[in-house]
Parts: structure tokens; sequence; C-alpha cells
């Protein structure tokens, strides 16, 4: 896609590319691409470009990001979803089935249940986040493909009627260690919330909340998914099979991606 003739005369993709990489973008030629696409001004590309400079993510400043090859709306101050996380959807529509209940927790923009509701018919998707931005985005994503968003904290944000009801829950809660925040790019140090990032001391104390919760929700044979960090793997496990689930790790290589599928058990 070429950006409006008016854009490349006033700024020539050399020029734009130059600017982003000086600024230190990776991926200048891509996002210069974009942005030129994007802008249908002259004006509101120098926009897009010195916020961009400024340190603002791309996703927030194009107001979407690609994710699972679909475009997601995306809005400031909400957790943007890595590529990283495709995982958890490949996971998740693999043992969905027409007509299923699928939860998406911690939801953000929504990203992960909108995906899995495109490509799952039928299914019954809830959303939920504690946070109201990430509600009103996670609405404009997840609400036009059928689904529900609650505003709430972990599983008391769901309606009471999916106690016990659900097949799959998709749990992409944080899990940086407090201490390793500051280690983060500025991008998402900066410009997401500290709640979507900070899993606690070691990283896992949401993964031990929703996880001591989960069998109380899914239905015998459900599934609880997380993204976990390759080293976090073992006591992500151990902290499964506390909580009463059976838990395999799984990884993509392709992806750099490492998450836990825990399945409640029928006599549990």
């Amino acid at each position: 896609m070429h950006a409006p003739e008016s854009n490349r005369s006033h700024f020539a993709l050399p020029v734009v590319v130059a600017t982003l990489r000086t600024a230190g973008c990776v991926f200048a030629e891509d996002e210069a691409h974009l942005l030129m696409s994007a802008a249908s001004t002259p004006d509101e590309l120098s926009g897009m470009i010195d916020r961009r400079v400024a340190g603002i993510p791309l996703e927030h400043v194009l107001g979407w990001v690609e994710f699972c090859g679909r475009r997601i709306d995306a809005a400031p101050g909400v957790f943007v979803p890595r590529r990283r996380t495709e995982l958890l959807v490949r996971e998740a529509v693999a043992l969905l089935c027409p007509g299923d209940v699928a939860v998406d927790l911690c939801c953000g923009s929504g990203a992960i249940g909108a995906v899995i509701a495109g490509a799952i018919d039928g299914v019954e998707l809830h959303a939920a986040d504690l946070d109201p931005a990430a509600v009103r985005c996670a609405r404009r994503n997840v609400e036009p493909v059928g689904g529900r968003v609650h505003e709430g904290d972990l599983f008391d944000a769901l309606p009471e009627t999916l106690r016990g009801q659900v097949d799959v829950v998709v749990a992409n809660v944080p899990y940086v260690p407090s201490d390793a925040i500051a280690l983060m790019p500025p991008e998402a140090r900066d410009h997401e919330p500290r709640t979507a990032l900070d899993g606690g001391p070691d990283g896992l104390d949401f993964q031990r909340a929703v996880a001591d919760a989960a069998p109380r929700w899914l239905r015998p044979g459900g599934h609880l998914l997380v993204e976990t960090s390759f080293h976090q793997a073992p006591a992500s496990i151990e902290i499964f099979t506390t909580a009463g689930l059976l838990a395999r790790i799984v990884h993509s290589d392709e992806l750099d991606a490492t998450a836990i599928v825990g399945t409640r058990p029928v006599d549990y």
C-alpha cells in the first residue's frame, strides 16, 4: 500500500526512514511505509512521525496492530499484543469447538478473544479486564465478532452463570518480575500500564491467582492457558499442579514463546 502522492512529495521515503532510524527505530523502513500509508495529509504524517520519534509505540500512533493476521484496534495506555502471544491463540483454537464457551481473561485490547471468535463459529466469547481503558478498547474489537466484555478483577468480572461452564480460559496475565520492569524497552515501560506488565516479585503472582480459581470456572475437562517465560515454565507447571490442574508446557521456537496448558480433571 502506498502513501498519498502529497505525502510522498513532502516526505520522501528515505527521509522518513532516516528520521526514524536516527530515533532508534529498529524496523525503520517498515514503519515508514506504515506511517506514510496511514496518513491522509502531510500535516497528519508530520504529527505521526513526531509522535513516533518521541517514543510513542508505533501501534498507538497508527491506532491498530496486526495480530494473527487480523487488524486490532489499539489505544494509548492499553497493552499492545505481542507476536509471541499468537501461540496462546493457536493452542486455544485447537481446543475449542463451535458452541464452546471461551474466556479471554486480562484481555487488554481483546486481541486474543477477537481472533478466537473469528476462528471458531458460534463460540460464546467473554473477555474481561480491570482497566477501564482496556475495556473500552476491547469492546471495539470483541463486540463486532459477537463477544461480550466485562470490567472487573480476574474471574470476579464474569457472570456467575459461567461458573463451571467454561471450556477454555486464555489468561495472558502479567508475568514480568517487578524488578525487571526497569529493564524493559521504553515503549512498554513508559507507555503501557504497569498493571499489565508487573507480575510481582517472581512474576507469577497472577498465575497463582488465576490457576487457583480456574477449576471452579472450568467445566470438567476444560482448559486454562497462560503465557510464561521459558525460565519460569517449571515454576508455572508447579503452580498449575498445586491448583489441581493437569499441566503441560508448549513452546514455539518460531515465536520464541512458551505457554502452559492446564486441564481440569474430569473427576476434580
